[in-house]
């Protein structure tokens, strides 16, 4: 087939070529904060690892599959292990967001390095777990035909595990992270002595996010879905297609993880300011000072501070 002989080569070539060192920089950087202090950079190292492990598979899944089950077995778990874990700590760069601007003296605690490294333990504990219990071998690879992953029809014991990793690795991140970044969308929006560039800066930052949660990884967990109840129509062929296209769509995840901390990093620097809101709540007036702060080559870091 045209899409797998020449769009997949080309396609996984300048994933690598792109995704490798630009991952292994965002790597070094988010270190380096890290080092600092900074907690939101642990979850950017863990991203930059989850995205190199599928990276470095790549060059297998450039042609056609000739390296048998057990090497098929591996690369499609880091291929999950990918997905899941980006969504995982996309929700937690988000649930951190969203408690240091509505929440941020509450759970200053809570927002600590020490705070992130637990949290990302444990997601690479459940995504390796969840990926042992809906990872078949006998169900994501074909020896008589070399195909690895994309088997067409879709194995009857395959269904069961496109629905928990449709809900599981997709609905409820999605979920976490529209709610999070509306709850921070509506306070930024409330504030009426934000300028306007800056105000757009805020919006465009979370909009970014959302894209690539949404984007990247919703499109393949619907087309999972569909393949459920549509695969045995009589004209099967787009659906086979969409599928294809939608998992290189997924893989786009490798570029958006670093493309997106330059943007925080770029979005950090420009102009910083402090802003002055009043804000009235049961009939008791709040000065909230909303800064818009960077450390240098530091990450994108808003923050509330009520003051009473």
């Amino acid at each position: 087939m045209i899409l797998e002989q020449y769009m997949y080569p080309e396609a996984y070539s300048m994933f690598f070529i792109i995704g490798f060192p630009a991952n292994c920089l965002s790597l070094y950087v988010a270190w380096v904060l890290m080092k600092k202090g900074n907690n939101l950079a642990v979850y950017l190292i863990n991203l930059s690892v989850g995205d190199l492990l599928y990276i470095l598979t790549l060059p297998i899944w450039i042609m056609m599959w000739p390296y048998g089950k057990t090497i098929c077995v591996i690369c499609v778990f880091m291929l999950y292990t990918n997905f899941y874990t980006s969504a995982m700590f996309l929700s937690c760069i988000a649930v951190d967001r969203y408690l240091a601007i509505v929440y941020p003296l509450k759970f200053c605690t809570f927002r600590k390095r020490k705070t992130a490294v637990n949290m990302s333990i444990a997601a690479w504990i459940f995504t390796v777990i969840f990926n042992a219990v809906t990872v078949y071998p006998d169900s994501i690879y074909d020896e008589e035909d070399l195909i690895c992953l994309d088997l067409f029809p879709l194995p009857k014991e395959q269904r069961i595990v496109n629905i928990t990793r449709f809900v599981v690795g997709f609905l409820i991140p999605a979920l976490v992270v529209g709610f999070c970044y509306w709850r921070i969308y509506s306070a930024v929006k409330k504030n009426q002595k934000l300028e306007s560039m800056e105000r757009r800066h805020v919006f465009r930052l979370l909009g970014s996010i959302l894209l690539t949660l949404y984007l990247c990884f919703g499109p393949v967990h619907i087309m999972m879905v569909l393949r459920i109840f549509l695969e045995n129509c009589p004209y099967p062929n787009w659906l086979f297609i969409g599928y294809k296209v939608c998992v290189l769509l997924a893989m786009l995840n490798c570029l958006a993880d670093p493309l997106l901390y330059c943007f925080m990093s770029r979005m950090g620097q420009a102009s910083a300011s402090n802003v002055l809101l009043i804000l009235r709540r049961r009939g008791k007036k709040d000065l909230i000072f909303l800064n818009i702060i960077t450390i240098k080559n530091d990450l994108f870091y808003l923050y509330i501070v009520y003051i009473t």
